[in-house]
């Protein structure tokens, strides 16, 4: 008789021995691996005063305990995610001891998620919105979350007010329209009844709604933060994200085209970038106001619909964040990555800003609906590189198991361990910022003032600036169906400028104010687009071939333009390899029916000797788009014949001439220019 085969006793214990934590001696720390000082008070406003919204300890361990049986799921929005490394260019010890900032080529990993705002997962990634753009670093003394967009303020003043603004962007609720807009009726009734939103409103309607890809817009902190350092000495800090490619846009045709051509333009873009080994770089600038300074300015500090003018508080770079790594699984690391403001570390802190304030609560609340519950610490990508320590138990999703029958503080089975550990250990403290004053419900006088930097934000543009923030008001308001609102919106913009005003009243069938208007002349150059990095790395070309081009020219051309980081794709008539004039061959990426020239930054025909008239209706068609976005474009041999016929071979940016080498070097040129907005459009 043959015996079973033997089974280990332990096979399932060795299995899960990953996951066992004996807490014992340890320090005490939160969820994201932060040592505490203190377990035993929560933070008050005075030994006698109110328990603070802001203490994510206290809001921690209480809604673990609230949550700790499992409640139902929640989906959260549309995103896309990275994995990267960020290297620190030296030291900020005399401003902040937070580690990851305490030495130069110190390195942090990190993981970055961007997102549109609006629309649900399914949307298209083009549309007009401010970006998410979260960065969660993941440091030695626990995780670090810089919650920011890719625009420095924000729409309200007052956390209490954030559900009224997503309820009023998102689709109305009688119809479920429209889908990823704010092209609508209730948004622009928020908006003239609500007059904070101004700022954001002139941001919302530039270029910067519109990102050209993920790799190229800024990332901001949006609100004022604090550094503390070894001393205790506090300043104000903004936390600033800059491209190294610059920060571009598409054009709002083009826009809404791709979100039909390609609704996953921008995170295909990331993904095939870093795919590529073409990996993305940001600058991490920090803007510094000495906590004396605090009311040295012409704007609230604490106030997030206002920015921090970089020639009043210029931003000092510290350090390069490089994003080298997709993501193995969607699901398991973009979806269910948790990030939350209130994750800090030493050395940092939070300001007054009681739209900060709010949403150290609403993170931590909505985590727990979308992850299930109190656990979501510790999926994979949320968990600290740190050990986490302390005496919270049970709840969905569970995955360490705690040994020992102590599930509290204090406790003499344990010596009442895990244990707070002092400041100079590493224990986290809070800024003792003096508070005194009435609880009240209002708002601070300094918080009233809302159009002069949306005055600022105006006088900044150049003039196809302006000329594109007209026409998205126009837009959008042309698609509000009440007229009161329209009038509404052309009236409280009058507070702005009031030839803008005046042009979108035109626009959208309203009587065109005649007085109003600001006579604020302050400007912030830095807010231009004009004004950002340009190169022609990583954009990307059209080529339109057919069979028998000129393949030694063309050839010298692509590796020209490769040899700068620009990459192409190769566009014809039918899929396969074309065989030039000497023999030598080209593969073809795409046919005419599965790409189009709005995917791309600029358009390069080069046709053959014997195109078809498909071929050749194709190729007009792909320089008349490119041309109408302002695009480069460049055409050399039988292409030629297209430029010529447009009529467009003398406008900025159209390159026609010369041989192979002096052709790449103008055609380079006209790529790094991105848009050429001094041509003549009709």
């Amino acid at each position: 008789m043959a015996k079973e085969p033997k089974v280990h006793e332990n096979s399932k214990d060795e299995q899960l021995e990953q996951y066992r934590v004996d807490d014992s001696g340890k320090s005490l720390t939160t969820n994201q691996g932060l040592k505490m000082a203190e377990d035993e008070f929560s933070l008050k406003a005075g030994e006698r005063g109110s328990t603070l919204l802001e203490d994510f300890h206290f809001r921690e361990k209480m809604t673990h305990f609230d949550h700790e049986r499992i409640p139902e799921r929640v989906v959260h929005a549309r995103g896309y995610a990275a994995h990267g490394v960020f290297e620190a260019y030296g030291s900020l010890e005399h401003l902040t001891k937070a580690k990851f900032l305490s030495g130069k080529s110190k390195k942090t990993p990190v993981f970055v998620r961007f997102s549109t705002v609006a629309g649900s997962k399914g949307s298209a990634e083009t549309v007009r919105d401010a970006r998410g753009f979260s960065t969660k670093f993941y440091t030695e003394e626990g995780n670090y979350d810089l919650v920011g967009n890719n625009m420095p303020v924000f729409f309200i003043q007052d956390a209490i007010k954030f559900p009224d603004f997503v309820h009023a962007v998102k689709p109305e609720p009688h119809n479920e329209m429209p889908q990823a807009a704010s092209a609508h009726d209730t948004l622009w009734d928020f908006v003239i009844n609500n007059q904070e939103t101004a700022h954001m409103m002139m941001w919302l309607m530039s270029d910067r709604a519109i990102p050209r890809s993920f790799r190229m817009m800024d990332g901001f902190g949006v609100h004022a933060f604090r550094f503390v350092n070894a001393e205790g000495k506090s300043h104000f800090v903004k936390f600033n994200w800059k491209s190294t490619l610059g920060t571009h846009s598409l054009v709002w045709d083009e826009a809404q085209k791709i979100a039909g051509k390609d609704p996953d333009f921008n995170r295909r873009d990331l993904y095939d970038s870093i795919d590529q080994g073409n990996f993305p770089e940001w600058e991490l600038g920090v803007q510094i106001i000495a906590e004396e300074d605090e009311h040295k300015f012409d704007f609230d500090l604490l106030d997030a619909t206002k920015l921090w003018p970089q020639e009043e508080i210029p931003i000092q770079m510290v350090g390069k964040m490089t994003l080298n790594r997709n993501v193995d699984n969607v699901f398991a690391e973009t979806e269910q990555v948790a990030f939350h403001p209130g994750h800090v570390v030493p050395g940092i802190d939070f300001s007054n800003d009681p739209l900060l304030q709010g949403r150290l609560f609403s993170y931590t609340d909505t985590q727990l609906l979308r992850l299930n519950g109190p656990n979501f610490h510790e999926l994979p990508i949320n968990r600290p590189v740190c050990p986490f320590h302390n005496n919270q138990r049970d709840g969905f999703g569970r995955q360490s198991i705690n040994k020992g029958r102590v599930s509290y503080q204090k406790s003499s089975f344990t010596n009442s361990t895990p244990a707070p550990v002092s400041e100079a250990e590493g224990g986290y403290s809070h800024y003792q910022e003096k508070m005194e004053g009435r609880k009240v419900r209002a708002r601070s006088e300094s918080f009233k003032d809302h159009f002069s930097q949306a005055t600022m934000f105006w006088n900044s543009m150049t003039e196809p600036e302006r000329k594109h923030i007209i026409e998205a008001f126009s837009f959008e308001l042309g698609k509000c169906q009440e007229t009161w609102i329209r009038e509404g919106a052309v009236e409280m913009f009058t507070n702005v400028n009031l030839e803008m005003a005046q042009a979108v009243a035109k626009n959208i069938g309203v009587i065109p104010p005649t007085s109003g208007g600001s006579d604020i002349t302050k400007a912030s150059p830095a807010l231009s687009l004009d004004n950002t990095v340009k190169s022609p790395a990583t954009r990307k070309v059209g080529v339109l071939v057919d069979k028998g081009f000129n393949d030694a020219e063309v050839l010298e051309i692509l590796e020209g333009l490769e040899a700068k980081g620009v990459q192409y794709e190769v566009v014809s008539e039918m899929q396969g390899k074309l065989k030039g004039s000497r023999g030598k061959e080209l593969e073809v990426d795409h046919t005419f029916t599965t790409t189009d020239p709005v995917l791309y930054d600029a358009i390069y025909a080069v046709g053959g000797p014997d195109v078809s008239k498909k071929f050749a209706k194709e190729a007009a068609r792909y320089i008349g788009e490119a041309f109408d976005h302002y695009k480069p474009i460049g055409a050399t041999h039988d292409g030629q014949q297209w430029i010529e016929a447009a009529g467009i071979e003398s406008q900025p940016g159209v390159v026609a001439a010369g041989d192979a080498s002096s052709f790449t070097s103008s055609f380079l040129e006209a790529i790094t220019a991105h848009r050429h907005w001094d041509r003549q459009v009709e």
